[in-house]
């Protein structure tokens, strides 16, 4: 706990404080765990998400979600320094395999280890699973925009 702010962390307005995604675009509605090297956050697929389609999330979904899940960890840190989180990108995805879909009304729970920080760039490794079933990983690179 930081600020007075317990994890979970399933309060909108201090997600939407922390990256800069909104609805419908928004693939994240809690923050479970938090490290400087590491972060978990989830998702429980709705039948209005707009990556919805025939009951399950699909493949540009769970991407999003997962890229998501860096850019929280990037701006969770600002907001934890009270300062305002910055705009990043997507500058690579490598070894991505998604299993599964997750079907309406499953939560998928995604972790992001650090592997690599430097100079605004960050390279992650990322693991989504539903039910402890894994449904995708991969390797992210994701740039902070200056």
């Amino acid at each position: 706990m930081k600020h007075g702010i317990p994890l979970p962390i399933i309060d909108q307005d201090i997600i939407q404080q922390c990256i800069p995604q909104r609805p419908p675009m928004l693939m994240l509605d809690s923050l479970l765990a938090y490290a400087s090297s590491s972060i978990t956050v989830g998702l429980t697929v709705t039948s209005d998400n707009i990556f919805t389609q025939n009951s399950a999330l699909q493949e540009a979904g769970v991407l999003e979600h997962m890229a998501q899940a860096v850019a929280l960890h990037t701006g969770y840190g600002y907001f934890l320094r009270q300062e305002e989180a910055p705009i990043g990108y997507i500058g690579s995805i490598s070894n991505l395999g998604i299993f599964d879909l997750p079907q309406v009304g499953q939560q998928i729970i995604s972790t992001a280890d650090i592997i690599q920080e430097f100079a605004g760039v960050t390279l992650v490794a990322i693991r989504s699973e539903v039910d402890g079933k894994l449904i995708a990983e991969g390797q992210m690179k994701t740039v902070i925009a200056k």
